[in-house]
């Protein structure tokens, strides 16, 4: 019999993509299948509320949206209704709270009903989000969960500068790989062609401008480079600037947001998987990096930003590089020792992603909530 009810409040859902979208729906189902009862409160994101609406039909758990409306601040008082609607049941709930609005909301309910256990999942831009007031409440709020869990030790890090914060564990994202049956461990053909990529939504904190600025130099030592961009076209339009000035707006294909099927046919034939983000001044960082992890699944190694959540992702030399994201000698000097040792570093990274897989990373919360 299914006991204890477990509340996941996210910010983010599918069918949308969003990282901390993808942990909720990949936490849920995971929860679910260990025989876990499982509700899931987050908005409609989709411009259409019926396309959430369809999608939410064919899952097993119970999805309670909240939709959209034209005064924001009306969504967010739905969304604490709900959750206090839950927070008031006589039976006793888990709630897990992803992102920072979802985390404000825990940081109350704890306040108003300390019988049920809250946990957080701190994904990393929440902590510094926000004015002086922002980062002082979500560290107030943080300090009132029964478990925080983060998702790297970058994003730890970011937490315990607040003193005040110390029982926290980390557990980094799962990840579930396409189907990559057909593939095989040397699966380099054409070496006449550098294939690089990078997964996410186009946008500075991605960092696909340093992989652009780089660019000019990957050119000098690999002729032949094609920079393929898959995901949101947020800034698109700034981006393909920043190649014409540069000189090297034939070496980079823009696919926007494709599908899985388009996807695995991208990275059959990709090489070096790029995630070079920045850190942002409004306290915008990669907290993880699971597409780093979903491309090693692949055999693709990586070269990702080091001092950021992004080092958790990758391990060093041996699935991939760490670099400065804006040295372009240690990120030409990284690709070269990679293809050099290409299918040391292909097979190195299908193992090291291995230990990503979220049959093994539910165990890790299973063990929290039960």
């Amino acid at each position: 019999m299914k006991q204890n009810k477990i509340i996941i409040i996210s910010s983010e859902f599918p069918p949308l993509p969003g990282g901390i979208g993808n942990h909720a729906y990949c936490l849920a189902f995971e929860l679910y299948k260990n025989a876990k009862e499982v509700k899931v409160i987050t908005d409609v994101r989709a411009d259409k509320e019926d396309d959430d609406l369809v999608f939410d039909l064919d899952l097993p758990f119970e999805v309670k949206r909240i939709s959209k409306l034209k005064i924001r601040i009306f969504i967010y008082l739905i969304r604490i209704y709900y959750a206090l609607i839950e927070a008031f049941s006589s039976n006793r709930r888990t709630f897990i709270l992803s992102g920072k609005f979802s985390i404000w909301i825990g940081g109350l309910m704890k306040l108003i009903r300390p019988e049920h256990k809250y946990i957080a999942v701190v994904h990393g831009s929440e902590i510094n989000a926000g004015g002086k007031f922002a980062k002082k409440y979500t560290a107030w709020c943080l300090s009132k969960f029964t478990k925080i869990i983060a998702v790297s030790k970058f994003t730890k890090n970011l937490i315990l500068e607040n003193k005040t914060i110390e029982d926290i564990v980390v557990i980094n994202n799962g990840f579930s790989s396409l189907n990559k049956n057909e593939f095989l461990l040397n699966r380099r053909k054409n070496t006449e062609k550098l294939n690089i990529i990078t997964v996410g939504n186009v946008t500075f904190r991605k960092g696909q401008d340093n992989v652009i600025s780089a660019l000019p130099a990957i050119k000098k030592v690999f002729p032949n480079v094609q920079y393929h961009i898959i995901g949101i076209p947020t800034e698109k339009t700034k981006f393909n600037a920043l190649a014409n000035e540069l000189g090297v707006k034939e070496n980079i294909t823009f696919h926007g947001a494709i599908t899985d099927i388009e996807l695995k046919e991208i990275m059959i034939q990709a090489d070096v998987f790029f995630m070079l983000s920045n850190v942002l001044e409004n306290g915008d960082v990669e907290g993880f990096g699971i597409a780093v992890l979903e491309a090693n699944a692949f055999g693709i190694p990586a070269i990702g930003s080091k001092n950021s959540g992004i080092a958790d992702a990758i391990k060093n030399k041996y699935s991939g590089q760490l670099v400065d994201p804006k040295n372009e000698i240690e990120i030409v000097d990284s690709l070269i020792e990679i293809m050099n040792n290409f299918e040391e570093y292909s097979n190195n990274a299908m193992i090291w992603s291995k230990q990503f897989s979220w049959e093994i990373v539910i165990k890790k919360y299973l063990e929290i909530i039960d």
